[in-house]
């Protein structure tokens, strides 16, 4: 039984009006952080933001396209569009542009595109296609082992060009992966790695096997009774054991200076304040400066005198912090939460598992964005540039978050005709 009624009559409407009040925040406070008394039109497409308007109303075109194309389609041409995903991936390491020092872009003119950002809601399509199959269980071995791999190839192409923050972005799929029944222990042994790896870095790693010696003497002591436990857990501190001292190797021979220097300053190893620390400390004097109700529109100084870099980008929520205050960032980052929680809801009313899958991977996607991003203006986590989305500024990112989120919306507007 099909159910006939407009689509656009069961679209979720408030989910659409806080993305469009999200794009909107962004495009008066990219206007804001490069502000010139010299270029004071607003619609100047000279300037930043008169380029974000024009991908705005591009964003909007695309948007509505996908609200008018039958959702059956993405189903149908999931691994389709996740292969010329990975095909443009290989091209631009062949024949891209290299800009701040990653081969990550086509440029086309006056304008580039970034394949690594559209990659992402490729990638969920193709594991959301994967999922939804019949059997697919996680506790499979082998169902695990292809989701992984949909999951790492277009990361690893993009780790080689190399964007290392894009690449960390496909972390986010772990959620949708837990949502499918992932076992849990997995996510435990992803968090031991990375406190492991942070622990040897500021402590002496054989201090650090030792403690870890310690704990797993500890747990063995509590369920000795349990058969087979001990040479399990000789494995595991085995293991653990040769990935702590993997960890200097790796951190030395394989990530770049500036990575070094940023994580570093960031666990507090390293005081950098001009240098590799220079962008987090003067993104926490401008939000800092704030106050509880801001500085006011256009009156931040911090942004005014650029002593943010990359404050329409990967900082923007440096300008919201010193003009919006507290009470404007809190706005911001309510409305960010909203969009989740309404993500959520969605995804699970869905009939298709198809449909279900995807959402969960669109706000997992974003969520990731989200607390990283801001995360890192604020200190708390690594300067790695991966934008907020619908606020920073760039045309790729705004754009390959509008597909992704609106291929959800058009799922969702479609689920009363599945049985």
């Amino acid at each position: 039984m099909r159910i006939r009624e407009s689509t656009f009559y069961n679209i979720d409407w408030l989910t659409v009006f806080i993305y469009l009040l999200l794009i909107f925040i962004g495009w008066i406070n990219i206007y804001s952080a490069v502000y010139d008394e010299a270029h004071q039109n607003i619609f100047d497409v000279s300037q930043r933001y008169g380029k974000q308007l024009i991908w705005i109303g591009a964003s909007i075109v695309i948007s509505f396209i996908l609200l008018m194309i039958d959702s059956k389609l993405f189903l149908t041409f999931s691994y389709l569009i996740y292969i010329l995903s990975l095909l443009s991936l290989i091209a631009v390491l062949l024949i891209g542009t290299k800009i701040a020092g990653s081969r990550s872009w086509f440029q086309i003119g006056e304008f580039a595109l970034q394949p690594s950002e559209f990659a992402k809601f490729a990638t969920g399509l193709a594991l959301t296609k994967f999922l939804s199959g019949l059997n697919r269980s996680l506790l499979n071995f082998k169902n695990l082992i292809i989701s992984g791999t949909i999951i790492a190839v277009p990361a690893s192409l993009i780790l080689m060009q190399p964007d290392t923050g894009s690449a960390l972005v496909y972390f986010a799929f772990m959620i949708v992966l837990y949502r499918e029944g992932l076992s849990a222990k997995f996510i435990l042994v992803g968090l031991l790695a990375i406190i492991l790896f942070l622990a040897t870095l500021l402590l002496n790693k054989y201090l650090v096997i030792a403690i870890y010696f310690g704990f797993i003497f500890i747990y063995y002591l509590k369920n000795f009774r349990l058969k087979g436990s001990l040479p399990i857990l000789i494995i595991v501190f085995t293991l653990g054991s040769a990935y702590v001292y993997s960890v200097d190797y790796v951190f030395e021979n394989i990530f770049e200076h500036h990575q070094k220097k940023r994580i570093n300053v960031l666990i507090g190893k390293e005081s950098d304040p001009k240098g590799a620390g220079y962008n987090v400390n003067q993104s926490k004097i401008a939000i800092g400066s704030g106050g509880f109700s801001g500085k006011g529109y256009l009156k931040g100084t911090q942004t005014k005198f650029n002593f943010v870099p990359e404050q329409s980008t990967d900082f923007i929520f440096c300008t919201i912090g010193e003009e919006w205050g507290f009470v404007g960032s809190s706005m911001v980052i309510i409305l960010f939460l909203s969009l989740f929680s309404r993500l959520i809801i969605l995804a699970e009313r869905q009939r298709s598992v198809y449909s279900r899958i995807y959402g969960y991977s669109v706000a997992s996607i974003l969520f990731f964005h989200f607390i990283v991003n801001i995360g890192m203006t604020i200190g708390l986590a690594p300067v790695i540039g991966i934008p907020l989305p619908f606020i920073s500024y760039g045309g790729s990112s705004l754009w390959s978050f509008t597909i992704l989120l609106f291929i959800f919306i058009r799922q969702d507007a479609s689920r009363l005709e599945i049985l």
